[in-house]
């Protein structure tokens, strides 16, 4: 115990994905060290790769950049690759890297962290994913580019390669138990404004509400492009939605997708429309700025 506090302290947040998946990775470690809350970040990519591969990457190069023993502390979303380190490595390890019911996916890595955990003293801690957590949110942003980066610039929220029909652009506004999402709607030249106050509601939740409303605005068949800086709808509406659907609206650890009937909501509404998700920059980020006081306004209207 003496020496475990001795080591330097270092705190690990990890992230990996793959589009479709699979389909080109991209993986992401983000080092911080608590003493002087410096941040180092490291990410790769792979042209053919899983989910769960890129999880398991993301830790082993983590892990292998510490130059010297550490006590680490390593934050991950993924409870594949928490509960399989801390809960089922063992016994891997006792039937020759063999599950109980037959071969083990993923062996090279798993086999890969077992020798560098081994030069640490890491402590496993799971932590929910996309729900406002700055190294979270940046891991899973660092995954994705290069992700991008592997499909050559082609990812499904990119910049559309034609010009679409119409615009919109969203924005939440939460405070204690009232939430509110105000929607700029821009087509043909023409602009309208939507929102809506509501209480009891998280921000994902209004972020959702926001974007289902905005796009049945529109008539079915058009193009358009939806403004938002909420990584959680962009990515869920853009990379996970089909795999949630796929798996019967389970995340890829088996369990209940959050806010099932919204997300359903917003399939259904996408489904008729050709939608597009782009990053947030310039222009946009103006234009969503804007737009928080009518946020703001339809929260301390809620209801």
């Amino acid at each position: 115990m003496a020496e475990t506090k001795l080591l330097p302290a270092v705190t690990i947040y990890t992230d990996g994905g793959a589009d479709p998946n699979p389909g080109a990775g991209g993986w992401a470690a983000i080092l911080l060290d608590p003493a002087s809350g410096k941040a180092l970040e490291l990410s790769g990519g792979e042209p053919r790769a899983t989910n769960n591969r890129m999880e398991l990457t993301a830790a082993i190069r983590g892990l292998e950049s510490l130059k010297r023993r550490c006590r680490v502390q390593l934050f991950t979303d993924s409870q594949y690759l928490r509960k399989g380190i801390t809960q089922w490595l063992p016994g891997w390890v006792a039937r020759g890297w063999r599950r109980k019911d037959g071969e083990l996916q993923n062996e090279d890595l798993w086999r890969r962290l077992h020798e560098v955990v081994k030069l640490h003293d890491v402590q496993w801690d799971w932590i929910k994913g996309h729900a406002g957590n700055h190294w979270n949110e940046r891991a899973d942003e660092l995954a994705t580019l290069e992700i991008r980066k592997q499909r050559g610039q082609g990812a499904a929220a990119g910049p559309p390669a034609e010009p679409v029909e119409a615009e919109v652009f969203l924005r939440v506004s939460s405070s204690g138990k009232r939430g509110g999402w105000a929607a700029l709607v821009r087509r043909k030249g023409e602009e309208t404004v939507l929102s809506a106050g509501l209480t009891g509601a998280t921000p994902n939740q209004l972020d959702l509400l926001g974007a289902v409303a905005a796009l049945e605005s529109l008539s079915r068949g058009i193009s358009v492009a939806v403004h938002t800086g909420s990584d959680y709808l962009r990515n869920g509406a853009s990379r996970w939605i089909e795999g949630w659907r796929r798996r019967g609206w389970k995340t890829q650890e088996g369990q209940p997708v959050q806010n099932r009937d919204l997300w359903q909501r917003l399939e259904k509404a996408m489904a008729g429309r050709r939608v597009i998700w782009p990053e947030v920059k310039g222009r946009e980020v103006v234009e969503l700025e804007a737009l928080g006081k009518v946020a703001k306004e339809a929260a301390g209207s809620g209801l």
